[in-house]
């Protein structure tokens, strides 16, 4: 029982999943993530305060994080099932919930629907920032919208599918130490001169455990499309297919390029960050619209939830076969 209690399950899962979609991403103070971003930037001034400043910095840096958190939770729900078998599972369970985060992927991108709607420009600006990196001072609705699309598509692999691929291939333990990669990236996986180094690790172990996990958004992306009034699954799939090589990096590019094809609307366009024109690139079909009406955004994250419900159930139903 006691190592049954690290180990995927389905019926735990869908308990989860359920108490992210009614609830959204749990706000408490000992939230892993928050602790688990305390603690990398704690050991990260340790390291660099060591002469740890390179690669072997990085490397030090997740196998100390991956030590504390796999480890410690292991301990922690090993000793819940010692003392009683239902306090084991409520902590399983709240620890899988409080990693996964649709809800509120979607509660993000609908504040900048809702900003939208209203007229307030620089609601929906104030809204965006909150997702991407880029100066919104320039952003006209459209744009603001297309950035949420695009914001939307990348973090359905990183905050929901590839959890629960990671749940269901290690278990408690695999999705925590992808959770440590993910975090690893977001503050420390830049290019700059401070982290191009220390950062490399943490940055490559996020793009190989997102490699599987973004190429099956992009298929759930396509099947979904079958089901949403105006979608195409065709063009989602030739889309991610030609196109996800656009955009920087591995894996992005699979799920944005996915959505722009689903949506048969243009993704992107003319992005400026610290008063520099980053790129003016579009993603998607030439010959198709630029996204940002009213329709678009919605039409998205309802693309979103089936796509991230048919891997929940898929992955759910995997575990129920492998139980028997």
């Amino acid at each position: 029982m006691e190592i049954a209690a690290l180990a995927p399950d389905a019926w735990l899962l869908a308990a989860a999943v359920a108490l992210d979609l009614l609830l959204g991403d749990p706000v408490y103070g000992a939230h892993p993530v928050r602790l688990m971003g305390g603690m990398l930037a704690w050991f990260e001034n340790r390291l660099r305060g060591a002469g740890f400043n390179g690669y072997g910095g990085g490397v030090a840096l997740l196998g100390l994080l991956a030590a504390v958190w796999c480890g410690g939770l292991a301990v922690a729900l090993l000793a819940a099932a010692r003392v009683h078998a239902w306090l084991a599972m409520a902590l399983h369970i709240f620890l899988v919930y409080s990693l996964l985060a649709l809800r509120d992927l979607l509660r993000h991108a609908w504040a900048v629907e809702r900003a939208a709607r209203r007229g307030d420009v620089a609601g929906a600006r104030a809204a965006v920032a909150q997702l991407v990196g880029r100066d919104t001072n320039r952003m006209d609705f459209a744009a603001c919208r297309r950035a949420a699309i695009e914001s939307l598509s990348e973090n359905l692999t990183d905050g929901f599918i590839s959890p629960l691929f990671w749940y269901a291939a290690g278990g408690i333990p695999g999705l925590v130490l992808f959770k440590v990669a993910s975090t690893m990236d977001s503050m420390v996986g830049y290019k700059s001169k401070k982290y191009i180094r220390f950062g490399w690790c943490g940055a490559r172990l996020d793009d190989l455990l997102n490699l599987l996990p973004a190429r099956l958004t992009w298929l759930l992306l396509a099947v979904a499309a079958l089901f949403i009034p105006g979608c195409s699954a065709a063009k989602a799939l030739r889309t991610g297919w030609r196109q996800h090589g656009i955009l920087p990096g591995p894996n992005s590019g699979w799920s944005e390029a996915a959505i722009a094809g689903a949506l048969q609307r243009r993704l992107i366009g003319p992005v400026w960050a610290n008063g520099q024109l980053v790129t003016a690139i579009w993603l998607g079909d030439a010959a198709d619209p630029p996204a940002g009406d009213a329709a678009d955004l919605p039409r998205a994250s309802w693309l979103a939830v089936a796509a991230g419900m048919a891997a929940a159930a898929l992955t759910i139903c995997v575990l129920a076969l492998r139980a028997r």
